[in-house]
């Protein structure tokens, strides 16, 4: 019986998923918005129902697709349902699956109430962006129970075209907290490099082209070199996020009773971006926290 599905959180990320979803034949119920003026232009785009709370987003649809903020917002909306609307009022026989970048205790907590509900959890963290959301190319690292994954690989195959089964709950976040920590050390190397060629006077487009073809090279440097230096921060991850999947990792190494020298560094240069009011701007943005007079 082909799933009917419902999407919590339709930002730039959710609402480009539900998207590619309904292209794929997939049939969209219900959306939900904590800022609700997102959920109803959505919903009167895909035909779906924008719902005035989340016990109504359990009832409408067999899958539920959450991809909220932080781990504050996940606890939130899997909630007591007794002391107040929750996702898992109504949850019996229901499918979450939460792509949220989170702790991963966080995503071991929901699971653990989903299952008191009666509901299936599958942890799905993404490492790609909005385009990718769009045209369905997400890369998906999954955890939880192997059968609840693989009755949901159809509908995640319209979602990824790299899609990966991880382990139990937990440790796909474990993998998106590290495969973020060393995106945004690139990241906050790369911005200095650039920044110290261009206090040098370098050209930064043949500087650029010599990173390529060197030890230099990185993905960072495609998304994101050229928009470091022509000051283009329109934003694809942002640097709250940064700030954010940075403190996660940094904290999982020092849980592990590891020193993360580089993470920590990262993590202040993030944190500070966000301090000056910058953190809608894309991550690249942290290249101005290095060029010479961007500050001023």
């Amino acid at each position: 019986m082909p799933e009917t599905i419902a999407f919590v959180g339709v930002g730039r990320m959710g609402a480009n998923m539900a998207r590619r979803l309904k292209d794929c034949g997939h049939t969209l119920a219900a959306v939900y918005d904590a800022h609700a003026p997102s959920a109803s232009a959505l919903a009167s785009e895909l035909g779906a129902r924008h719902a005035a709370t989340l016990a109504e987003i359990t009832a409408s649809a067999s899958l539920i697709f959450t991809v909220v903020t932080d781990d504050a917002a996940q606890l939130a909306i899997f909630g007591d349902p007794s002391s107040g609307d929750s996702l898992l009022i109504g949850a019996s026989n229901k499918t979450f699956i939460n792509c949220a970048t989170l702790t991963p205790k966080v995503h071991v907590e929901v699971a653990r109430r989903a299952r008191e509900a009666g509901a299936d959890a599958l942890e799905a963290c993404m490492a790609s962006s909005i385009p990718q959301a769009r045209n369905g190319t997400l890369y998906l690292m999954c955890a939880g129970e192997r059968p609840v994954f693989d009755r949901l690989e159809p509908v995640l195959l319209h979602l990824s075209n790299a899609l990966r089964y991880v382990g139990p709950t937990g440790q796909a976040a474990q993998v998106k907290a590290l495969v973020n920590m060393v995106m945004n050390i690139n990241t906050a190397a790369l911005a200095e490099g650039l920044g110290l060629g261009q206090a040098l006077g370098l050209d930064l487009a043949m500087l650029r082209e010599v990173f390529a073809q060197t030890g230099a090279s990185s993905q960072v440097l495609k998304t994101d070199g050229e928009d470091m230096q022509n000051r283009a921060h329109d934003c694809y991850f942002s640097a709250a996020h940064a700030a954010k999947d940075s403190t996660i990792a940094w904290t999982l190494g020092a849980e592990a009773g590891l020193s993360l020298p580089l993470a920590a560094a990262t993590k202040l240069q993030y944190d500070r971006l966000v301090a000056l009011g910058r953190g809608g701007l894309d991550k690249s943005a942290v290249a101005d926290l290095t060029f010479p007079g961007r500050l001023g």
